[in-house]
């Protein structure tokens, strides 16, 4: 069997295995939402009686999301991009995002879109790690920070030293198996991104973008939910809401489903009643936010996508 036969049958294996874990995960969901259906229902009306203001203001952080995420990808590239395009793009990235798994359809859309700006593969392909990890560290960042103005609202898994301690040195262990292997397989392309990032930091209003857009980006989604419980007059302080966001959604990102539809919307319920929050009242939240940030959106958001096709921009 030769190496491209490897290849695609190992593809069509992890697209199997995906498409089976998110089935899985939709069943649990259909099943909780029968299971849970008059919560669900007393939700949605005082959801249809919120305050209009708020779910004005959480439809304003919505739209102002798209160009925070293309001020975040043009940061990620050393080229300038055209503006329009861009934050076209990102709105048809995002409906794409809730069709397939994982995240894939944002990053396909935004992969074609560099790549039609006359970004090499390689290059494309490193502007989006670059992008993405630069939103992983700041939303690590923001946990970390409301994680210290909010004790005692996550309770994390207690680590006795000594269990810390030998995981430690185990995985210092096999580093150190693996480092010489690694390091001559991995030196060019490490090279190679070492570059990249190098380039794009040497430009200081390329690094204000990536950084600044990356936090804006992850601030207004906070910003949303946040308006959307005061919308439903949902007792919680802001930077608890966003904390429980922040964990919520890095929790439901670890199942491939498209857009984190249904692990999001169950696990941030969860969070937002542990913490007292009454059941209605915190299905009324989900519901909003899911509401203003995926169902309202997709359609508009599908389009978009196909007219870009149409006109060969992706």
């Amino acid at each position: 069997m030769t190496s491209d036969q490897l290849l695609a049958k190992s593809r069509r294996a992890r697209a199997c295995r995906h498409t089976v874990l998110t089935l899985a995960v939709l069943v649990a969901v259909v099943w909780l939402a029968r299971r849970h259906w008059p919560t669900l229902e007393s939700g949605a009306v005082r959801l249809a009686v919120a305050d209009h203001g708020w779910l004005l203001v959480a439809a304003a952080a919505t739209l102002a999301t798209w160009p925070c995420s293309a001020l975040a990808l043009q940061g990620a590239v050393p080229r300038r991009l055209p503006p329009g395009q861009l934050v076209a793009a990102q709105f048809a990235a995002s409906a794409a995002n809730h069709v397939l798994p994982a995240g894939l359809g944002a990053g396909a859309v935004n992969l074609r879109l560099l790549m039609r700006c006359g970004i090499p593969v390689a290059g494309a392909a490193t502007a989006l790690a670059v992008k993405g990890t630069a939103g992983a560290i700041l939303r690590g960042a923001l946990i970390a920070v409301l994680l210290a103005s909010c004790p005692g609202v996550l309770h994390l898994p207690q680590v006795s030293g000594g269990t810390l301690v030998a995981g430690c040195a185990v995985a210092a262990g096999v580093a150190a198996l693996l480092a010489g292997p690694l390091r001559a397989r991995c030196r060019p392309p490490l090279t190679a991104v070492r570059a990249y990032i190098a380039a794009v930091h040497a430009r200081p209003a390329r690094a204000a973008a990536l950084w600044g857009g990356s936090l804006a980006f992850v601030t207004l989604h906070c910003g949303v939910l946040v308006a959307v419980t005061r919308a439903v007059a949902l007792p919680l302080p802001p930077a608890r809401v966003a904390l429980l966001y922040l964990a919520a959604s890095t929790a439901a990102a670890l199942l491939p489903t498209p857009g984190g539809l249904g692990s999001l919307d169950a696990v941030l319920a969860f969070a937002l009643t542990a913490v007292g929050a009454p059941a209605a009242v915190a299905a009324s939240a989900v519901l909003g936010y899911r509401l203003l940030t995926v169902w309202l959106p997709l359609f508009p958001g599908l389009v978009v996508l196909g007219v870009l096709v149409r006109r060969r921009a992706l």
